[in-house]
């Protein structure tokens, strides 16, 4: 076990290689209920947070063919007049429009009290209201490419339907307390999904899952599996003092022609006649062992650092030791710097666009 943000996680079972191994080839099982989720309904909480978040709210699910409640999902960002985040979060109806029980916000573990504390002044209680609902619910997490049919198997939805979701595509089993919000999950190279519901339903499923031949596995496995994915997490890639652009998640996270949202003119003036002076980079560090978090980068003979590490693996995946880290705009990748002083460890750095990281041939050991 350890702690994640401050919250008790599971690290690994035992095997993290064989976890690892599980994921990639067939399936893993994963609690990440460490992560919170807030409610927001109300009288118009659409309208009340379009002026807080930076991407659009999805529109509401409908019934699909099987009978099932089928909808999007939108990941976003709250910031501060600035342009600096609050927090990231993925946002998804709970269920219909009719039923009034508003929408998820699914947020990482060290963006809860930061959100928690915006919306409630943000958010007029008269049109909108935040239910903080982290400990009566859950969140399990699937991933590999087996992953589908299992949840599918273990829930009793059609074979298929999952398989067919894009990637910000999700079903609901039904509206809550009972039903669950099955979405697709983009932070990891596999297929992968997100349960959303409440915790006594997730365990029986989760339990379920793992007699249908998912691996239980913990945080140190996801954790590879984000960053071979080039998919940065709040509160260890990103934090209060990040802009959205500097993490290079405006494509996901921002719609550029919704209406007005706090901090949207930083983002404009940024977009169409500015930059930032810094970016999230790939880096590529061979047989060093993972640096720690904050560890600086060096460029060339200079004694100031150019950037610093964020998070860091090693991954089966590449052959080597892989990292997150912010390197100053100078820098432009493909390129070589040093690890913690002008004459260490090299270290290459790759752009990291949307679909992942943009690799040079002889990259993958």
């Amino acid at each position: 076990m350890g702690r994640h943000h401050g919250r008790q996680t599971a690290r690994h079972f035992g095997r993290p290689d064989l976890e690892y191994q599980a994921a990639v080839g067939s399936a893993a099982v994963l609690d990440r209920s460490h992560r919170s989720r807030l409610a927001v309904s109300g009288r118009a909480p659409v309208r009340m947070l379009a002026g807080v978040l930076t991407n659009s709210v999805p529109p509401p699910p409908g019934p699909n063919a099987a009978g099932l409640l089928a909808g999007r999902t939108a990941y976003s960002a709250v910031l501060i007049p600035k342009g600096r985040m609050v927090t990231d979060m993925v946002v998804a109806w709970r269920g219909t429009r009719e039923d009034r029980h508003g929408l998820w916000l699914h947020v990482p573990a060290a963006g809860h009290a930061p959100l928690v504390a915006h919306l409630r002044k943000f958010l007029p209680p008269r049109f909108a209201f935040v239910d903080d609902v982290t400990e009566t619910t859950g969140t399990l997490t699937v991933a590999g490419p087996d992953a589908a049919g299992m949840v599918e198997a273990a829930l009793g939805i059609a074979r298929g339907e999952l398989a067919a979701l894009d990637a910000d595509g999700c079903l609901l089993t039904g509206p809550p307390p009972g039903g669950l919000l099955v979405a697709r999950l983009s932070e990891v190279r596999l297929p992968a999904f997100d349960i959303l519901g409440d915790r006594a339903a997730l365990s029986r499923l989760g339990a379920e899952l793992v007699r249908l031949g998912a691996a239980p596995t913990g945080m140190g496995v996801f954790e590879t599996l984000r960053i071979e994915a080039g998919r940065p997490e709040f509160g260890l890639d990103m934090d209060d003092r990040t802009i959205p652009t500097e993490a290079g998640i405006d494509a996901r996270a921002i719609d550029h022609r919704k209406g007005c949202y706090t901090g949207q003119e930083v983002i404009v003036r940024i977009r169409d006649r500015g930059h930032v002076n810094r970016h999230l980079r790939g880096l590529l560090l061979g047989d060093a062992p993972a640096p720690a978090p904050g560890m600086s980068l060096y460029s060339g003979t200079k004694a100031k650092p150019v950037g610093h590490v964020t998070s860091a693996a090693m991954s089966p995946a590449f052959g080597q030791t892989i990292a997150l880290g912010f390197v100053r705009r100078e820098v432009v990748p493909p390129a070589d710097l040093r690890l913690e002083s002008p004459d260490g460890v090299a270290v290459a750095v790759r752009a990291l666009g949307d679909g992942g990281w943009e690799l040079q041939r002889g990259d993958l050991n």
